[in-house]
């Protein structure tokens, strides 16, 4: 056993203990680490037990329900979610829940709200770390491996977001739900107690869920929850089997029933179904521009409806920058674009989609990418190399595709690496590195999803102007990063892009950001910016009652002043 490996077992199992003590002995001193990443290097145990988990749900075709409080739902048509790296290979079938079964699940979901409203914080707290505690060991494998084969994320990917974020997700939540509920009001008389009263919204909240990340599958619905909320969740068609996995989970650890259902449904329906309840508290969301758009309209079409205005959280993707200054460090500017571009195939939020490179540098970062392009490996995330895989579906195929082939046909671009597509068995998209002489081409200023980058090279006496430009570029403002090594322009970049970007990185690429340590979220188009994965973000999900207590009664009606 090496050193590190070693230390990362003492890490976790120091975790693992608080996490299973601190609920009757010390929520109020609990403090959450980050979750140690395995590495699933060979020889390793962790690769052995993911190699067993893989060939176990291989082997099968997971029969998903919708589950309504205990009851499990299968009917109605089948559906099928296949992997992307094989799309002749069924993983999962489902179905869609109809108007009415929806209807069921808020009904079910208003029936559980007055118990688990009133549970106190500790016990709902206790539920959540345990179910990270699962994750963290007996279940690991189960996520890392349903992520793995259902979203066709290479082992590393899921390793990171299947396992390290939804436990840090889960096990921060509790830190930060203690540490917001700590104030309370000054009772500077005697006789008088003032207090705040954390209390869940009324009514239940739409967590809807994205197919790109497990951990954010299974936040969506647990943040609320834990702040003494009910959700329905409605995963992503393309990440079932993960996300189901998490359910059971969370139902194991001891969530009761009703307090967060598993709603598998055709978008309008349930958009339609829970945003004309009276009862909707608020949304939760991930996804595209256009589908947050509508809902925020049909919120307030709807508006006269509900009995409480419903709160609305969105985070929809980026256009996201790397603005290379000539000072820059060529070299951590070439890793760290090949990666923020181009892991789990640029189907991340903060995936690095347009670039900006000085004249003078150009030349070795682009032989620095060519080189590298090289030795990337497209293929199945079950063969260990395999550093980019597949998109995610036949839809994103196609998007993308018409992407590549406007960078081919475009006069103004030319691709210098990859432009290749293929979907005869998976929907592979090779990694593309498009070079254009048009800073506002749609590769500058689109949402791609996919492996697609776009340089802009700009003459190096030009750096204010061209970033100012970067900053206009596009109507996103989710992550961006610069690489600069001269203080004064480091300066000037930073002020530039100040709103440029939730998330902003100096010297590092624009993904990556960690629970607790980068709390996460845009502006502009990107989103309502809560922050997941820092303090705020779970005030969204608390309504605070404000009680004065009067312990002596009032013997007068008159105010001094009334004297004469």
């Amino acid at each position: 056993m090496t050193s590190l490996r070693y230390r990362r077992l003492l890490v976790t199992a120091r975790q693992y203990i608080s996490a299973r003590t601190y609920a009757s002995q010390n929520f109020q001193t609990y403090e959450p680490v980050n979750e140690p990443l395995l590495d699933y290097a060979p020889g390793s145990s962790e690769r052995k037990e993911v190699e067993e988990a893989l060939k176990r749900y291989n082997q099968q075709v997971a029969d998903i329900p919708i589950v309504i409080g205990d009851e499990e739902i299968r009917s109605g048509p089948e559906l099928f979610q296949v992997s992307p790296h094989d799309h002749n290979h069924k993983v999962a079938k489902y179905r869609y829940a109809t108007k009415e079964i929806i209807k069921k699940g808020i009904d079910s979901c208003l029936k559980a709200r007055k118990q688990w409203e009133r549970t106190p914080i500790e016990k709902r707290a206790d539920i959540f770390l345990k179910a990270a505690d699962m994750i963290a060991k007996e279940r690991r494998m189960d996520v890392v491996a349903t992520t793995m084969i259902g979203q066709s994320k290479n082992v590393w990917q899921a390793e990171i977001d299947a396992a390290g974020e939804l436990i840090d997700f889960l096990r921060f939540n509790v830190a930060f739900a203690r540490q917001m509920t700590q104030y309370q009001p000054l009772s500077p008389d005697s006789n008088i107690t003032n207090r705040s009263v954390y209390r869940g919204l009324e009514g239940f909240w739409a967590a809807i869920t994205p197919f790109n990340f497990t951990a954010i599958g299974g936040h969506l619905p647990a943040a609320p929850a834990l702040m003494g909320n009910v959700s329905v969740w409605k995963p992503s068609d393309t990440a079932m089997l993960s996300n189901y996995e998490v359910f059971k989970i969370y139902r194991e650890a001891g969530l009761p029933a009703g307090v967060i259902n598993f709603v598998p449904a055709d978008g309008p329906v349930f958009g339609d179904t829970v945003l004309s309840s009276p009862d909707l508290a608020g949304v939760n969301f991930t996804g595209s521009v256009k589908t947050f758009k509508y809902l925020w309209k049909q919120i307030a079409n709807n508006i006269d409806t509900y009995k409480s205005y419903p709160r609305i959280i969105g985070e929809c993707g980026g256009k996201n920058l790397h603005f290379v200054h000539p000072s820059a460090d060529v070299k951590s500017v070439v890793n760290g674009t090949i990666r923020g571009a181009f892991e789990f195939n640029g189907q991340k939020c903060s995936a690095t989609s347009r670039m900006y490179v000085p004249e003078s540098l150009w030349p070795d970062i682009r032989d620095g990418f060519l080189n590298i392009h090289k030795e990337i490996k497209m293929g199945s995330p079950l063969e260990k190399d395999s550093f980019v895989t597949a998109v995610i579906d036949d839809k994103s195929f196609k998007r993308v595709e018409e992407y590549v082939n406007h960078a081919k046909n475009n006069p103004n671009t030319k691709i210098i690496a990859g432009g290749k597509c293929d979907n005869s068995k998976g929907y592979f998209i090779e990694p593309t590195i498009v070079e254009t002489k048009d800073p506002k081409d749609r590769l500058m200023q689109e949402e791609i999803f996919g492996p697609v980058l776009t340089v802009y090279v700009y003459p190096d006496n030009k750096y204010v102007e061209t970033a100012e430009l970067a900053n206009q570029t596009s109507p996103y403002a989710l992550t961006a990063a610069i690489f600069v090594k001269d203080e004064g322009a480091r300066k000037e970049l930073v002020d530039i892009f100040r709103d440029n970007a939730g998330n902003f990185y100096i010297n590092d690429k624009s993904t990556g950001s960690v629970v607790g340590q980068q709390p996460f979220g845009g502006t502009r188009l990107s989103g309502t910016n809560e922050k997941s994965g820092g303090p705020h973000y779970l005030m969204k999900f608390v309504s605070v009652q404000s009680v004065k207590e009067n312990k002596a009664p009032l013997k007068e009606w008159r105010y001094p002043s009334m004297q004469v």
